[in-house]
């Protein structure tokens, strides 16, 4: 099981929200600005970057700058997402050194989109699946679809996306714990990949997401409030993984 950080970015700095609310995102300029603390994570033997343009998903602008800073500085794969929104957008992240893109509004309202990034790309798209109660949001978590989580992965993997992140919205943030019911069901399908978003805050969740089957973690807020190490994480994951 990936471990993979998340470097989610406001205004040029680090920052964690809670629930994904604007309103309540905390910096964290003690630990150093974002490329130093993507560096010191990928020093710390992680598999990957997490990199969320919150501006962007907002439409407050962007930090595109920084995020192709940290993509020339790192060796390892990044996946970039948060406000994605056109073709135009998705074509210059995966040409300029982003391993993944991660689509979520875009995804929706625009499928023949995703089907052209999936034919020039391969599997270098990562659907996102954010949800509140197992319904999927989206435009920056604030729009509901018609679809259900269930629903949201069969669309998708019909158009042959292979790789899912499901976050929790509602969990998000709060350190509280993992939705391994949504998680599990969703790791239930054979040619789905799934990267889990949201709630974690103690190694036993990183143990329960590898017993469930995730592909991968992110881990925000745990990380960046010592709630663990990411030493100790790396561990419980690769434990499991031997």
């Amino acid at each position: 099981m990936k471990i993979i950080p998340a470097v989610d970015l406001m205004r040029g700095k680090v920052v964690r929200l809670f629930q994904g609310k604007l309103e309540t995102a905390k910096t964290y300029d003690y630990l150093g600005e974002p490329v130093s603390i993507a560096k010191k994570w990928e020093d710390e033997g992680v598999d990957a970057l997490h990199i969320i343009d919150l501006d962007a998903a907002f439409g407050m602008g962007n930090n595109m700058e920084t995020i192709y800073k940290i993509i020339n500085v790192v060796n390892i794969p990044v996946q970039v997402g948060g406000g994605i929104r056109d073709l135009k957008t998705a074509e210059a992240f995966l040409s300029g050194g982003a391993e993944y893109v991660i689509l979520g509004t875009l995804a929706f309202s625009r499928p023949k989109t995703l089907e052209e990034l999936k034919n020039k790309f391969g599997d270098r798209v990562i659907v996102a699946l954010d949800h509140v109660k197992g319904i999927v949001m989206v435009k920056g978590w604030k729009a509901p679809t018609e679809f259900s989580v269930k629903e949201a992965l069969e669309k998708f993997l019909q158009l042959q996306v292979s790789i899912f992140l499901l976050t929790s919205i509602t969990m998000d943030g709060t350190l509280k714990g993992v939705d391994t019911d949504i998680l599990s069901q969703a790791c239930g399908y054979k040619n789905a990949r799934i990267i889990a978003a949201g709630g974690v805050g103690s190694l036993k969740d990183i143990s329960a997401l590898r017993t469930i089957g995730v592909y991968g973690v992110i881990i925000g807020k745990a990380l960046y409030e010592d709630a663990f190490t990411l030493k100790e994480a790396l561990k419980v994951a690769r434990e499991a993984d031997n």
